[in-house]
């Protein structure tokens, strides 16, 4: 055998020390270690085989690492070779799982005939459980470790470096085939569901239509000409609606961001007024329940495509129409005779704005008024809330029964509204059946005019509406301008300018709603204002107990008024004159006639299932209206008028103060019955006041569901039966502010569950019952208030009108 074999530590045959040899036609091109872990090539003695055949070919070869060189020991007649390293170096066997045949092969092996040798007993040398428990942790942590690495983890578990070579190899080699193995499966279920979702696409394609021409996508089905027309319609089409949207946009785009013309004789700066709640700068909006609201004219559709340039340029004339009005004084607006309001000269107004909605039809009458008033909101929230129907809905709950969005038009600039152009519909009320509801079909547009001022307006948009019936009512340019100032405070300026039919009117409110008290620019300031404080209330965090029965915590507060807002929603739509609402006229009753209707209540959580039967009734009282809400809303006054608290004592227990007024407030009221076998009674009220009306607003509650909302609990599901008054300024005293000059019209109304069962039919004395609850109520508040004044009752009681 040939001289100069020589064995490296590692055992390695490389492909260049193969070629160095002139052996590197070898068809096997591995290293030895390689060779060795190799299974295959273990069977049969093919290894030992081809290890034979490259010993036998002389010349002198080398076999080591980077071609010999490294002197290692040889024999000089190729007869034996010494080895550096024990056999037991070479017997190492992994203990893992993989290649179960690969193990260590000693010199002597190599060396040994293939026949003696196959017939020797091999040796293994199997790792502990301690072993490999410490190599598998140190893989995770490092599964290609040093010759450092190596020599300190044999040590440390009493192996050979050698050894522990082969089994991070071996490892990696497992970790390897297990990666492949799950890529390969989840490669498998992959193709399956791409399979599935070709073979169901098939079968889509099968049944569809041809997005550019609408014919179908099947070929041969349609002929060539056919497709090319199909096409041809289909860009047309958009080539229009192209036109029709840049047309908009240019019209718009002229004005969004125009300066505010400051026109002369403008209005002195209000000042801000002192309150104890201090700034507000965030809204939460605390509900946006309409009762009976999803059927709000239903026979309204949204503007063609050909109406909308027109509704743009309409609003567009519509709001500098609005800043105008709410800058200039005389002599487009007048001095009142009172001194305290604004009067248009019509004149004027015409030679100013020639165009707009047209001239006003002969059979309707101008409304118009303008109010300012600094409130506590920043002008962002307030615009908010003016451009999102839910929440403008909500907090002009006692002006607007219902409303919708027909149509949108633009959403303004990215971020905020300015530009936003939405096409709405509302119905306008006053908290009585005797004046009627006033519907409105209009565009609203939001335009931010500088960093400190927006304005929105409303205009009308009957004109495009074709309908038999005759209007009855027309907006022209109403809104606001809101401007900031410091604190969170904004400056509001609200115009209202209608046309109005008022021929459908009871005549003890003809005065009150010609003074503009009832929907006029300065209802709308006060209720804003008023609801501004209430909603700073709802915001606050921290609360002083100073008074029993205050309520401290933030969620007991929020839950409390969110229930509170929840019945006097309830209480509007329970009194007014909707067109939503079908009332029936009862006469006889010896007091003033009583107007009730019925409702069906099924799945409501907020109501109690059944038939409710809502009964109302207005009339004038020689009263002011601040002495008429104070006698009603007072605990200890209660008895003289309320019937169903049966003489029983009532007692506050907490409250909630929700404005400058302390008029203004949340209270949960307990009834103590004299009765000892009758169970104590809970009544939730608010009372509310402001210079256009007063509201004083309660319902039974039961006990436990309350105490859920004293602890945070959701309000939703206590269920309300709101009764109350609604207390309103005659108009002869222009507002509550002048306080004993004019009467009061007082509306008392009722809802009452008459029957649990939503399918029964209403009888008539459930109607006769609810008929003499509010008679008695009428005269029980007649004769308290004409305790007080008899002599003035006396006189009113000669003179006063009845309802029709």
């Amino acid at each position: 055998m040939p001289a100069g074999i020589m064995m490296s530590t590692m055992m390695s045959l490389n492909a260049g020390d193969v070629g160095s040899t002139g052996f590197g036609s070898s068809p096997s091109h591995l290293t030895l270690g390689q060779m060795i872990f190799q299974p295959s090539m273990m069977d049969g003695g093919s290894f030992t085989g081809q290890l034979h055949h490259i010993l036998d070919m002389g010349g002198g070869a080398a076999i080591g690492d980077g071609g010999g060189g490294h002197g290692a020991p040889t024999t000089s007649d190729g007869a034996d070779i010494t080895c550096n390293m024990r056999d037991e170096e070479f017997e190492s066997k992994s203990g893992s799982d993989n290649h179960e045949g690969a193990g260590g092969v000693s010199c002597d092996d190599l060396l040994q005939d293939p026949n003696q040798r196959s017939t020797k007993k091999k040796r293994y040398h199997r790792h502990t459980l301690h072993q490999i428990n410490e190599m598998e942790a140190f893989f995770k942590e490092c599964p290609h470790p040093d010759d450092k690495q190596r020599k300190e983890l044999s040590r440390k578990l009493g192996l050979e470096p050698l050894q522990v070579k082969f089994w991070f190899q071996n490892k990696r080699t497992q970790m390897k085939m297990q990666h492949e193995r799950h890529e390969n499966s989840n490669l498998r279920s992959e193709n399956e569901k791409l399979r599935a979702d070709n073979i169901r696409y098939r079968e889509a394609l099968g049944n569809t239509s041809c997005p550019n021409c609408g014919g179908p996508t099947a070929v041969g089905e349609m002929s060539y000409d056919e497709h090319n027309l199909r096409l041809e319609n289909a860009r047309l089409r958009e080539e229009v609606l192209a036109y029709l949207i840049d047309r908009i946009s240019a019209i718009a785009a002229k004005y969004v961001g125009k300066p505010v013309v400051n026109y002369p004789l403008m209005s002195s700066p209000v000042l801000p007024r002192p309150s104890d709640l201090g700034t507000f700068s965030g809204l939460t909006s605390l509900g946006d329940e309409m009762y009976g609201g999803r059927d709000l004219l239903r026979s309204i559709t949204g503007p063609t495509d050909e109406d909308k340039p027109m509704i743009v340029e309409l609003a567009v004339g519509a709001m500098e129409e609005l800043i105008r009005m709410a800058q200039m004084n005389e002599p487009l607006w007048m001095p009142g005779v009172d001194g305290t309001m604004s009067v248009l000269n019509k004149e004027e107004y015409i030679r100013m704005f020639p165009g707009g909605i047209g001239p006003m039809p002969t059979d309707l009458k101008t409304e118009a008024s303008r109010e300012t008033a600094v409130v506590i909101m920043n002008h962002i929230n307030l615009v908010e809330i003016l451009m999102d129907m839910n929440q403008w809905s909500t907090v002009f709950s006692g002006i607007v029964s219902r409303a919708m969005t027909v149509d949108v038009l633009s959403t303004g600039v990215p971020g905020n509204y300015n530009g936003a152009l939405q096409v709405m519909t509302a119905e306008f009320q006053v908290p009585t059946p005797l004046v009627p509801t006033r519907e409105s079909y209009f565009v609203r547009y939001c335009k931010q005019h500088s960093d400190r001022t927006w304005a929105v307006v409303d205009v009308t948009l009957d004109g495009l509406r074709p309908s038999a019936v005759p209007i009855k009512s027309r907006r022209r340019p109403s809104g606001c301008v809101i401007q900031e100032m410091p604190n969170g405070y904004s400056k509001v300026t609200w115009v209202e300018h209608v046309e109005i039919d008022d021929r459908g009117i009871h005549s003890i409110y003809k005065q009150m709603v010609s003074s503009g008290l009832a929907f006029g620019a300065k209802r709308w300031v006060a209720t804003l204002d008023r609801q501004c404080e209430r909603l700073a209330s709802a915001m606050a965090k921290s609360i002083t107990a100073g008074d029993v029965g205050v309520i401290t915590t933030a969620e007991g507060r929020k839950s409390m008024l969110k229930l509170a807002e929840r019945m006097v929603i309830s209480f509007y739509s329970g009194v007014s004159a909707s067109t939503a609402h079908a009332w029936t006229t009862l006469s006889g009753s010896g007091a003033d006639d009583a107007r009730v209707m019925t409702r069906k209540c099924i799945d409501d959580p907020g109501r109690p299932p059944g038939i409710v039967l809502s009964a109302a009734t207005s009339f004038w009282l020689p009263v002011s209206p601040k002495k008429v809400f104070e006698f009603l809303r007072d605990e200890n006054t209660r008895n003289e008028w309320d019937i169903l608290s049966n003489g029983g004592v009532v007692q506050e227990m907490a409250h909630i103060a929700n404005g400058r007024d302390t008029g203004n407030c949340v209270a949960l009221l307990r009834v103590s019955s004299t009765n000892s076998s009758q169970s104590n009674m809970l009544i939730l009220q608010e009372s509310c006041t402001d210079s256009t009306a007063s509201l004083v607003i309660y319902a039974p509650v039961d006990i436990v569901a309350m105490n859920v909302v004293l602890n945070g609990g959701d309000p939703d599901y206590v269920a309300l039966l709101p009764s109350g008054f609604a207390i309103l300024p005659d108009g002869g005293g222009v507002s509550n502010e002048t306080a004993g000059s004019g009467g009061s019209l007082l509306t008392v109304a009722f809802q009452i569950l008459v029957d649990s069962v939503p399918t029964a039919k209403l009888s008539l004395g459930s109607v006769a019952t609810v008929n003499n609850l509010i008679a008695c109520t009428v005269e029980r508040i007649k004769a308290s208030l004409a305790g007080e004044n008899q002599s003035i009752m006396d006189a009113a009681g000669k003179s006063r009108e009845y309802i029709d």
